[in-house]
């Protein structure tokens, strides 16, 4: 008997389907040879610290740090997940073969070595390893069912990051309770959770801190168009006022006019994170609300696997494009018409092998959706629309530059003029009335970006103008929002809207794409952090808990970072895992024995 196990009951009925194994049991599925089962995520954790030593299940600063010599793994203490282990234990003891369907990825991975480890299993395994969940992709992955060691690497990176974890968590925290906490207070500390808290407080004190500086611009407007001074912001107001006195009277003349003729590329497909921060900038989303849709997509069959940090497709996905077009609903006909009857083009912005390693961008597949709820629509609606715009062509546009100048005083100011919207009509506001939310045009870089025309301006042309001194303020930053946390997360604290240059720095990004909502939420849980509207804004404790860590390691985003490209290295074998727990371990006796010497510590 082949025994198949899913990460949830929806995916292993899917599953199932396509295997003929149509005939329900008690905790799985079965016929045509296969029986299907599934886990509910992570069945097995690590063990916790009393049950390597029975001195460790008290709370003393002189039994820290709590390093055990060999890591071990139990099963969740949950009725439900016990009787689930039990079924699969038993279907694992009579199996000749075991696939293994969990989610193709690095979670998954250790989701289910855990539990063929826990069972006992002794047959052989292979690995199923699929980007979607449609019929179609189900039987081609059977079709070539991969050597589970040929994931070894990737099962290693899970098991470090979580012993990772486990190793700061428990020890830190308790450190940091011990020494700082009041009465029954725990502090938190995290690995990926404290660097992000470290972010928000940070931005908070450059807020607070800032000190407005008064500076003032020159402009004068011409024939209804505003042109700036070319000598940028006055620091004093008795440089500009000179400036100004000397303008007055003196007419404008234009001194040259330029034009220039650009190409826009259509917006990247998503990655997991670009589309948590687009469904925050667009609907207010949180980013586990978008994980969460995007999952449901996923496992409802109308989206590809969605935690995913690329947004590139592979070659290989060119030939079904055409096909996936032509399933995306009817309310997308108009948008497709242009494309029919044409080769689709296909550009290295959006294929390129190179960038592609598990899994490509997020896209529909070629299911027809029906019956979504609105949060699906919204969401499904931004991918769809990025996949349909990758076939366009680029936008083109023109760009005028005009230059004047009063009294030897110079001037400049543009204007942008689309000549072929191309892919831009695809993000045209609907004016459908039973639309969930219009979507707003958008630009390649995720910009709004209004274009403005100018009149017909001819070099040498001089007229009245009516100059103006502006005084203004300096601003502080701005608070982070979900989605602004969410890109400096990915880029290890650095704020990127390049996309070639985020996509270098994304190697050192703090925490996984699939984690970063769940270390956003755990800082919401922990009452480090809330929100005011759209702005993520630190508690006292947050602020207090940031202010207590003297240790920059806790609390650095880069250096987080680094640990993180250590972990994709193991995963790529590039990197010992050995060597990862044994540069924790040395972190985390320094962390402990500074904290415990910290006399004089005030209770936060």
């Amino acid at each position: 008997m082949i025994v198949c196990i899913a990460e949830k009951p929806s995916v292993a009925q899917s599953i199932a389907n396509v295997l003929g194994a149509n005939t329900k049991r008690n905790g799985y599925y079965e016929g045509n040879g296969y029986q299907v089962t599934w886990t509910f995520g992570h069945l097995c954790t690590l063990k916790e610290p009393h049950d390597y030593e029975q001195t460790w299940k008290s709370w003393r600063m002189d039994i820290l740090p709590m390093f055990p010599q060999r890591f071990g793994i139990k099963l969740i203490s949950d009725k439900g997940i016990e009787k689930q282990f039990a079924i699969i234990t038993e279907l694992y003891k009579n199996a000749d073969l075991i696939i293994n369907c969990g989610d193709a990825g690095q979670e998954g991975e250790l989701i289910q070595r855990w539990v063929i480890q826990k069972s006992g299993a002794k047959c052989p395994i292979k690995r199923l390893w699929i980007s979607s969940l449609t019929d179609e992709a189900i039987k081609e992955g059977f079709d070539k069912l991969k050597n589970q060691e040929e994931f070894d690497s990737l099962y290693q990176a899970g098991l470090s990051r979580s012993i990772g974890d486990w190793l700061l968590g428990m020890n830190a925290t308790r450190a940091y309770t011990l020494r700082y906490g009041r009465e029954k207070q725990i502090l938190s500390i995290g690995r990926v959770q404290t660097p992000t808290l470290a972010l928000i407080v940070n931005r908070q004190r450059e807020i607070e801190n800032f000190i407005p500086k008064d500076y003032w611009e020159l402009k004068t407007v011409y024939r209804e168009v505003t042109f700036n001074s070319t000598k940028g912001k006055f620091d004093t107001p008795e440089e500009a006022q000179e400036l100004l006195e000397k303008i007055k009277e003196a007419p404008f003349t234009v001194t040259s006019v330029t034009e220039k003729k650009g190409k826009e590329a259509p917006p990247r497909l998503f990655d997991l994170t670009s589309l948590q921060v687009e469904c925050n900038k667009k609907f207010g989303f949180s980013a586990d609300d978008t994980l969460k849709t995007i999952q449901s997509l996923y496992e409802k069959k109308w989206t590809t696997y969605p935690r995913v940090d690329t947004t590139f497709l592979s070659e290989d996905i060119y030939p079904k494009c055409g096909a996936i077009l032509n399933a995306l609903p009817k309310s997308y006909t108009k948008y497709l018409d242009p494309l029919r009857g044409k080769k689709l083009l296909k550009s290295k912005k959006v294929f390129d092998n190179s960038k592609v390693t598990d899994h490509h961008a997020i896209i529909p597949t070629n299911v027809t959706p029906g019956g979504m709820t609105d949060m699906e629509k919204m969401v499904y609606d931004l991918i769809a629309r990025r996949f349909i715009a990758a076939f366009y062509p680029d936008c083109t546009f023109n760009t005028t530059t005009v230059v004047g100048e009063a009294n030897k005083v110079e001037f400049k100011t543009s204007g942008k003029v689309i000549i072929d919207p191309a892919w831009r009509i695809v993000f045209q506001k609907e004016e459908t009335p039973n639309a969930v939310q219009p979507i707003q045009q958008e630009s390649a870089n995720n910009e709004n970006d209004e274009e403005k025309g100018l009149p017909q301006f001819v070099k040498g042309e001089s007229g009245p103008h009516t100059p103006d001194l502006q005084q203004r303020q300096t601003q502080p930053p701005k608070p982070y929002t979900e989605a602004t946390l969410l890109r400096t997360m990915e880029t290890a604290g650095k704020l990127v809207e390049n996309d070639e240059l985020r996509d270098a720095l994304k190697e050192n990004g703090i925490g996984r794409p699939s984690t970063r909502a769940a270390i956003i939420e755990t800082l919401f849980k922990r009452g480090y952090i809330r929100k005011e509207r759209k702005n993520l804004i630190a508690t006292q404790t947050g602020l207090e808990l940031i202010d207590t860590i003297k240790d920059e390691l806790l609390k650095s985003a880069e250096l987080t970072g680094q640990w993180e490209a250590k972990l994709r290295k193991i995963e790529k074998k590039e990197y010992a895992a050995a060597d990862f727990i044994k540069e924790l371990k040395e972190m985390v006796w320094n962390i402990t024995w500074r904290v415990r010497n910290d006399i004089g510590a005030k209770r936060i």
